[in-house]
């Protein structure tokens, strides 16, 4: 595995991804950390308290639907997402170069297909509350499209690093 390229060798783009990554990274951690502070007090009211609080189940639905779209887009970014790469690296490069545009531009319709019904699944559902929490249904469906968006604009930069020649398998 090679160390990333120092900040001063990244161009804007390149920069501004990394920042998306970050950011979608540091959102998720925070709400995992919320998710884990939410399940102990479940348990401490179930347990201490006789008295289970009955909105932690849809606000943890809720937490693992960002948690997941978010780290998803961010693996993307950073080619940490799940994969079967090591399969496709054992072809000669005739095989396996054609087999990298593939799966790059794979990522890229199915990020329009997350980001568009992503989009739709929370316009639909906007209008209805989250039992026992009050807030918008289409919320669950919001970082859907953000993982769809984010997902196309890094698998973009590195369809033109693969175009470029530069190395895919590392970022």
């Amino acid at each position: 595995m090679t160390l990333p390229r120092p900040l001063a060798e990244r161009g804007p783009v390149e920069r501004a991804c990394d920042m998306a990554a970050m950011a979608c990274m540091t959102v998720a951690g925070v709400q995992l950390v919320a998710l884990i502070a939410i399940f102990g007090w479940l348990v401490f009211g179930r347990y201490v308290l006789n008295d289970t609080p009955t909105w932690v189940e849809q606000a943890a639905l809720l937490l693992v639907c960002w948690i997941t779209f978010l780290g998803a887009a961010a693996g993307i970014w950073t080619k940490s997402h799940l994969s079967i790469e090591f399969i496709r690296e054992m072809f000669p490069d005739r095989i396996r170069i054609p087999l990298r545009w593939i799966a790059v531009i794979g990522v890229i319709i199915f990020g329009c297909y997350l980001a568009w019904y992503g989009y739709e699944l929370a316009d639909k559902t906007w209008r209805r509350r989250i039992p026992m929490l009050g807030i918008a249904e289409g919320w669950r469906a919001v970082p859907m499209a953000i993982c769809g968006v984010l997902s196309v604009l890094f698998s973009l930069y590195h369809l033109v690093a693969l175009w470029r020649g530069d190395d895919l398998t590392e970022h």
